[in-house]
């Protein structure tokens, strides 16, 4: 009981961290090349809308950077703390692109946001519009390191077991670099991020629209938000279609429980939408379905067969000893719909919102720019339950046929973990709310002077170097 309770909190307490991280992370991801995308429309065309829009929103893009940097850092050692046995087991490997991106990606993200913000009226405009640029960059490339190392424990390749340790040692570093499922899941993550800040933007507009202030300002953010979330909208559909396609083989159990899928079925296998699982019997209680299409999602043709968890789990008996190999499949099931459900919501919404001003109109519906303010919520839960899924569809695996998670934990007190976690509770309650009244402070405040500094920004100086 004490060891099944260790690694209950232990889990608990390592998604926690997770989780509040990763509500930093897509904002991050998808703004700064927002910014840098303004800032390059200020440089090109001048106008000083374009200069206030890159101050407010590299504002709340500075804010939200640095509180997740943050809790990031608290979310790295949870790996020592709490999984010391797996950080031994796969450190040789798994240490790798971390190492990566602390030593060079987020030292590229580091370096050039602080020669953007500092350098403002010092460096040289076009070598100034370089540096947000490179940020941009780094925060893609710590994105990728992480996945990389992500998809080692969701398919591990590059590889060998030490015969004397019993370690994991890193044999080809190129393949957990370069898998395809790195590059696939790294897509993914970015199109989310870029589509997530894009709703937000379209908020934030619409907050000012709504109350007929900044208008000529906001419109211009609102539509440039609009277009770019409809596009992410549709390459995010497609990329998450690869990636589905992909997870059917390389881990087909994580799949069958995000469908419900219990005795291989197909051709022509329905795809679920309602479905009540029962664990014990391993059956479903109800289900109801779209006729053949799970075969279609799945495999890409109406003859593909999906093979359920019993088979599965019968297969991997064999394969690797007695145990329980099948994942919560209520979590499986309506986590990966609430991802697919809460991602298509934005999109659709600014479908609708860009029906409703097209050709220059204004709604004035108090009920439509509601909706378009709270809509901001829809990406991020879709973002969250994503990693839910993707993190206990794995089960009981930490690192995908070669550790369980019950064997990975460290050796500790039912209760030190039990304090370390209700005393993380409460700081992410506090960091939470700094965030939330920082960003709720900035962005209702409008659009920035440009000659106005952002948070932690230096006065403006006039470059010796002068204009390109």
């Amino acid at each position: 009981m004490g060891d099944s309770l260790l690694v209950d909190l232990s889990r608990l307490q390592f998604a926690l961290t997770t989780l509040f991280h990763f509500l930093f992370v897509p904002l991050t991801l998808g703004l700064a090349p927002w910014v840098a995308i303004l800032d390059t429309m200020h440089y090109r065309t001048g106008d000083d809308r374009y200069a206030r829009l890159v101050r407010f929103f590299g504002s709340l893009l500075l804010i939200n950077f640095a509180i997740g940097v943050a809790s990031g850092i608290i979310q790295e050692f949870q790996f020592g703390m709490n999984w010391s046995v797996f950080s031994r087991f796969v450190g040789d490997i798994f240490g790798a692109p971390l190492a990566m991106e602390g030593l060079f990606a987020f030292f590229i993200e580091s370096t050039f946001l602080g020669l953007w913000l500092f350098g403002r009226g010092r460096l040289p405009r076009r070598l100034h519009l370089a540096t947000i640029w490179l940020f941009a960059l780094g925060t893609w490339l710590s994105a990728y390191f992480i996945l990389s190392a992500n998809s080692f424990m969701q398919n591990p390749v590059g590889f060998a077991i030490d015969p004397e340790s019993g370690d994991a040692v890193l044999t080809d570093l190129g393949a957990v670099l370069f898998q395809p499922l790195t590059i696939v899941a790294w897509l993914h993550t970015i199109v989310g991020g870029v589509l997530a800040a894009t709703v937000f933007v379209f908020g934030v507009a619409a907050y000012h629209l709504k109350r007929r202030q900044h208008v000529e300002i906001m419109r211009k953010a609102f539509k440039m938000a609009m277009i770019t979330g409809i596009a992410a909208g549709g390459l995010q559909f497609l990329v998450g279609d690869v990636l589905g396609v992909m997870m059917v083989d390389k881990q087909p159990m994580k799949m069958a429980a995000a469908e419900a899928v219990w005795e291989t079925t197909g051709p022509c296998a329905p795809l679920g939408i309602v479905a009540i699982p029962d664990q014990q019997a391993r059956d479903n209680s109800l289900f109801v379905g779209v006729p053949c299409m799970l075969s279609i999602i799945a495999t890409n043709s109406l003859d593909g067969e999906v093979v359920g968890m019993n088979q599965l789990q019968e297969q991997y008996e064999e394969q690797f000893g007695p145990g329980n190999y099948t994942p919560n499949v209520w979590i499986a099931f309506y986590s990966f719909r609430a991802m697919i459900g809460f991602g298509l919501l934005g999109a659709i919404w600014m479908v609708f919102a860009w029906w409703k001003t097209r050709r220059g109109r204004l709604p004035t519906s108090k009920l439509f720019w509601s909706i378009s303010i709270w809509i901001i919520a829809a990406p991020w839960l879709g973002n969250l339950f994503g990693w839910i899924f993707t993190e206990n569809g794995r089960q009981p695996w930490v690192v995908y046929g070669l550790l369980k998670t019950e064997d990975a934990v460290s050796d500790l007190s039912v209760g030190l973990v039990a304090f370390s976690l209700a005393g993380f509770i409460i700081l992410y309650a506090i960091i939470g709310t700094i965030e939330f009244v920082l960003m709720r402070r900035y962005a209702i405040r409008g659009p920035m002077d440009p000659d106005e500094p952002m948070p932690g920004e230096p006065p403006r100086v006039e470059s010796a170097a002068g204009t390109p």
